[in-house]
């Protein structure tokens, strides 16, 4: 099947640079509605059959103009949540945002056993994500939208993905609605179609600046080193 999976738009923890985790989440800004609204023209072309999405907030409001273009009730599925931040919960200091990175990056090193503090292990996350995956294509669709969170999404998609000589490292930004797009399936293997790692709809000439520069956005841009500073 074709998977389209998208980063939920800017919100107001991205922007302060908050580790914003926990449910409901914070809601998105008019930058991230804006992103929003761009990503579903963007996407015009792409046919669907679903749209899922987690149980943050932010995720739902993401889908809402596809949703409203197509038609289609988005269905929220648990499994598709952020890594749960754990004690960095709603912290934005350098050590919390060193430590949620730098789980993350051992997990993508392979070191999948480490727990982030008060959290789950990267096993757990990819046995949850894996799960919501596989409801997905179990429910027989040739292509759904997926609207989840950054580094979920390049985790999950760095250990699940076949390698594929386009496919920039893991630890390279996923801005708010950035879109990679897959196709295959769990048995057989997700192959990369496509690598969108800026708002989609933003890049276009004549588009509008969806991109926020300024935001310190910590689960957007994970930093290979886990020094808690964001490029």
């Amino acid at each position: 099947m074709r998977l389209l999976l998208m980063r939920h738009g800017q919100t107001h923890a991205n922007v302060s640079g908050e580790l914003d985790t926990a449910h409901p989440g914070a809601d998105l800004t008019d930058l991230g509605r804006a992103q929003a609204a761009a990503a579903s023209r963007a996407i015009a072309g792409e046919d669907l059959d679903a749209i899922y999405v987690s149980s943050r907030v932010r995720t739902h409001q993401t889908a809402a103009p596809t949703a409203r273009e197509r038609g289609i009730e988005p269905t929220q599925l648990d499994g598709l949540e952020e890594i749960q931040a754990g004690d960095f919960e709603m912290r934005s200091d350098h050590d919390a945002v060193a430590g949620y990175i730098g789980t993350v990056a051992a997990w993508l090193e392979g070191d999948l056993a480490r727990r982030m503090p008060g959290g789950e292990t990267g096993e757990e996350f990819l046995a949850r994500f894996d799960t919501a995956v596989r409801t997905i294509v179990d429910a027989g669709h040739d292509a759904a939208l997926v609207v989840s969170h950054g580094a979920a999404l390049r985790t999950w998609v760095a250990t699940r993905m076949e390698p594929h000589p386009d496919a920039p490292p893991a630890t390279q930004p996923l801005h708010n609605t950035a879109l990679i797009v897959l196709e295959g399936d769990p048995d057989g293997g997700w192959r990369m179609v496509s690598w969108q790692g800026h708002p989609v709809g933003g890049t276009a000439p004549g588009a509008p600046d969806l991109e926020d520069p300024s935001a310190e956005d910590p689960t957007g841009d994970l930093d290979a080193d886990g020094d808690g500073r964001v490029g």
